[in-house]
């Protein structure tokens, strides 16, 4: 298998640790942030404990390739998706609680199988998916803001 490569983004939040926790592991509210293209279906009932199965499936016309994915890690304020499909590999995320709100790290660390999923990727696919990773975040941080505002904090 080809070596890892590693996508690593943060961003500061005005809400509380939990309820930016709360954003990544509900998923209604993971939705609303999440790339449009991009849908999430548990495998059985919805749950982020250690063991929970879930898919993540690119809406792509005809193709909709997916990656089934476990967590494999899961902590107050951390949860580590561990992915297979046409990428390989974690997806960690650690919300630090900060003076301000919450230090928010989001680490993806994943390798592409097939020789030319790879090519492609790396040739094309590679800056727009940091962009969108980094847009994420920020939709992330508008929803967690959002809802700690209206929440009683």
């Amino acid at each position: 298998m080809p070596s890892a490569q590693i996508f690593e983004q943060s961003i500061k939040i005005k809400a509380s640790s939990v309820i930016t926790e709360e954003c990544i592991t509900d998923l209604k509210l993971m939705h609303r942030w999440l790339n449009p293209m991009l849908k999430c279906e548990p495998i059985g009932i919805w749950s982020t404990t250690v063991g929970s199965l879930s898919r993540f499936t690119l809406k792509i016309p005809l193709l909709q390739p997916s990656l089934r994915s476990v967590v494999i890690q899961r902590e107050p304020g951390l949860i580590v998706w561990e992915f297979d499909g046409f990428f390989k590999g974690r997806d960690r995320w650690e919300c630090q609680p900060t003076k301000d709100g919450t230090f928010l790290l989001n680490r993806f660390e994943f390798a592409i199988p097939n020789p030319m999923v790879s090519w492609g990727f790396n040739n094309f696919a590679v800056n727009l998916t940091k962009k969108d990773m980094q847009a994420q975040l920020r939709r992330l941080k508008r929803v967690a803001e959002e809802v700690y505002r209206h929440s009683d904090n």
